[in-house]
């Protein structure tokens, strides 16, 4: 009796933490491309943080995916095509131009400028 008492407990924890925990069914950024190619590649992942670079030759974007809170920074800039819950808008991005971000729960991007768009995200962890 109380074996199977035990075992009904851990049983209704684990389930407990199951519905506990956040999911997102998109991808993150990573593994987000452009049919079906990649556009962010890993320059650093380690215990403390994970760096992409991402990078959007006219014409070129990134499927709609979510974000980590993070850091972004823009090594090139561009006019991207931004879709998010708040609507669609169009963004001159400047080359220097820096954020923090609490997180995205999705948006998704096309670079519509003439030149290459270079962004570098840093998730802590």
């Amino acid at each position: 009796m109380m074996n199977r008492f035990k075992i009904l407990a851990v049983v209704g924890i684990f389930i407990f933490l199951l519905g506990c925990k956040k999911t997102n069914p998109l991808p993150d950024p990573l593994e987000a491309g452009w049919n079906k190619q990649a556009v962010c590649e890993v320059l650093e992942d380690n215990d403390e943080m994970r760096v992409l670079k991402c990078t959007f030759p006219p014409k070129v974007g990134h499927e709609r995916h979510y974000h980590k809170p993070h850091f972004g920074y823009t090594l090139a800039g561009s006019k991207m095509k931004i879709e998010d819950a708040s609507g669609i808008r169009e963004v001159d991005v400047p080359t220097g131009y820096s954020y923090f971000n609490e997180g995205i729960e999705w948006h998704q991007a096309l670079n519509i400028g003439d030149s290459t768009a270079v962004f570098l995200i840093i998730e802590p962890k």
